[in-house]
């Protein structure tokens, strides 16, 4: 059987126009107003596959993922100059800190710069800190390094941003900071990221961790920074308290351990 997230009935798309986001932040949703399944941020490229209604069906363009969500959500594609780098970011009215904000930006969301100074990067929401950005294609080499920007982030069930986050919104936003193609879903990153490792192998930074449903990213040989319910937040855990207290609750053991390919350094 085809999977929904990444294979839309046929009949269903009518179109292929090219979009992207142009809210801070959208929810995709499994149907037209019905449950999010994960969230898109500014400036994600989207194909629009269906826009008969007020809700668009969507593929986003980072990874495949199908959905529904608000068409006022979507404009049309420029390409991007910078990223935000810092978990949220403000927007001000004008080039000044004490300025009205005028919204916030999450981690990953990526603006197209109409001019630059040297502390301010004037974009369509407004004017940002240059410490908060990034060219696009300056990258990440140490995805735990990224993920621990969101320490505290509450957790967010299909959450994706600086503002409220799941397990695996947290692996996404620190795969593809890295340049790793990263999906949205932690069953079907088990599937798809990195190399399988035997029960046996002594873990290291950056490898990943999976349960049913679930998945963290290790830190350290015995440490890992996880997006929970049982914390409510992005959190670090020690290896062998997490694995016993997940196994408590009855969320069953790890199913894999999986190494993400070596990163050159940034």
């Amino acid at each position: 059987m085809s999977d929904p997230r990444d294979t839309p009935d046929p009949a269903s798309v009518i179109t292929g126009r090219n979009a992207m986001i142009t809210v801070p932040l959208a929810d995709l949703c499994r149907r037209p107003d019905g449950p999010r399944d994960r969230q898109l941020l500014f400036g994600a490229p989207v194909t629009i596959l269906n826009d008969t209604s007020p809700w668009f069906l969507v593929r986003a363009q980072d990874d495949g993922y199908c959905g529904y969500l608000p068409g006022k959500a979507t404009g049309p594609a420029e390409p991007a100059s910078h990223r935000v780098t810092s978990r949220t970011t403000h927007a001000y009215s004008e080039p000044d800190i004490k300025s009205p904000e005028v919204t916030c930006l999450s981690f990953g969301a990526r603006l197209r710069a109409a001019s630059e100074t040297a502390t301010f990067v004037e974009t369509r929401w407004g004017f940002v800190p240059r410490q908060h950005l990034h060219r696009t294609g300056v990258l990440a080499s140490d995805p735990a390094a990224v993920a621990a920007l969101f320490l505290g982030t509450p957790y967010l069930w299909g959450g994706n941003s600086g503002t409220g986050i799941d397990c695996s919104g947290l692996i996404q936003a620190a795969c593809r900071a890295c340049g790793i193609p990263c999906p949205g879903d932690s069953d079907q990153q088990e599937r798809d990221l990195g190399e399988t490792l035997p029960p046996d192998t002594r873990l290291r930074r950056n490898d990943l961790l999976f349960w049913e449903g679930h998945v963290a990213l290790v830190t350290a040989g015995d440490m890992l920074i996880h997006a929970n319910a049982g914390h409510m937040a992005v959190a670090t855990e020690g290896i062998t308290d997490a694995i016993s207290r997940i196994e408590r609750q009855g969320d069953g053991q790890v199913t894999s351990r999986k190494r993400l390919p070596a990163l050159p350094p940034a």
